[in-house]
């Protein structure tokens, strides 16, 4: 509401969002429903629960259609609407080995234990656009019961063993060992984590963090001297269904409540440290909601990135303080709100010191004249 004050005041602000609605809801295509977003703009819609922090398809379907598609607004509009939502439970620890696959690749072996399921997925197909007229020719027809091979699966296809695994069994992965306690992780939406804080903020800062930022921040991170990258592999990385569990009130017995999609990745780093044990590999995770993998590859890797980060590293306050896309986003949106106060102070101060060096300059103008002050 910054332009209140000025010329138009309410009532021009009133006319830019009239402006908004009418484009938007007057337009001659056909609405969008909030299902056929869902089903049509999964990836736009996963994304945005995962920057929001609220699984709930149907609500981020509903901010995409009202930001018009820009999916940083879009997280802003639900994780808005999250601070109203009462918390009623906490559940329990989700295990992500209970995850039935929906895809599942590794990259690093050929065989592993149980299948690679390529699942849905475009990254083996030319990037050829399709057009309007293209749609009915290349049409697919939805698939039988029969021929949905998901429910042919045995359950080690449903839960293969995974690739870390094995690099366990062979003594290739350094143990980082457990702590010496296990505090509850840090909850980044009650607080704002700062450094030094734990992994569990990390790990939760990233998980909600604006995909691009981290795509950025992780490519940066990988990047050599000399522009070389560094030998990056990836393990284990899925997409599936995990269960979600709460302590029934009465019973005391987990029961579970529902079910939610999420994507995750192993990172294989080479340890090449001089400090390193150069006969093992380090391994880093990444979870996070829905079903984008740039952000759960991109986590793995500077999981273990800020783990062998120097202590003067600024990596960990990247982490915390610059992915988020509401606060980086927001802070840049701002710049669009009136600041004439404070450019007219700084061009009296230069104007101040212009005139302390004896020197002299042009009229001021109009727009920097007495009725800006």
């Amino acid at each position: 509401m910054g332009y209140s004050g000025v010329r138009g005041g309410m009532e021009a602000i009133l006319a830019a969002e009239r402006l908004v609605r009418r484009s938007r809801d007057h337009a001659p295509a056909e609405w969008a429903g909030t299902e056929q977003i869902v089903l049509r703009f999964r990836l736009a819609v996963d994304r945005i629960m995962g920057e929001a922090g609220l699984y709930h398809s149907p609500i981020a379907a509903d901010a995409f259609r009202q930001a018009e598609g820009d999916v940083l607004e879009a997280a802003h509009l639900v994780r808005a609407h999250r601070s109203t939502l009462p918390r009623l439970a906490v559940t329990e620890p989700v295990d992500p080995d209970e995850m039935v696959v929906l895809r599942r690749i590794v990259p690093a072996n050929r065989t592993p234990d149980g299948p690679q399921l390529l699942g849905r997925t475009t990254d083996y197909t030319g990037r050829l656009l399709e057009r309007e007229a293209d749609f009915a020719r290349n049409r697919v027809e939805p698939p039988t019961e029969d021929a949905d091979s998901a429910r042919n699966r045995t359950p080690e296809e449903r839960h293969p063993r995974r690739f870390y695994q094995l690099l366990r069994d062979l003594d290739l992965v350094v143990e980082h060992g457990e702590p010496a306690e296990d505090p509850e992780p840090f909850d980044i939406t009650r607080r704002a984590a700062r450094p030094p804080a734990p992994r569990s903020a990390v790990l939760s800062s990233m998980a909600r963090a604006e995909t691009g930022a981290l795509v950025g921040l992780w490519y940066r991170s990988i990047l050599g001297p000399d522009g070389d990258v560094h030998e990056i592999t990836l393990g284990d990385t899925r997409h599936g269904r995990v269960p979600l569990r709460v302590v029934h009130p009465h019973t005391g017995n987990p029961v579970q409540i529902g079910e939610i999609r999420v994507t995750e990745a192993e990172g294989i780093e080479d340890l090449d440290g001089a400090e390193e044990d150069r006969t093992r590999f380090d391994v880093g995770y990444g979870l996070c909601f829905g079903h984008n993998e740039r952000k759960a590859i991109a986590m793995a890797n500077l999981d273990i990135a800020w783990r062998r980060a120097e202590e003067d590293s600024p990596l960990e306050q990247l982490l915390l303080l610059t992915t988020d896309g509401l606060d980086s986003g927001g802070f840049l949106e701002h710049l669009k709100l009136p600041h004439y106060v404070t450019f007219r102070s700084m061009v009296d101060r230069k104007l101040a010191r212009r005139e302390a060096r004896g020197s002299t300059g042009p009229r001021v103008p109009e727009p920097f004249g007495e009725e800006c002050r």
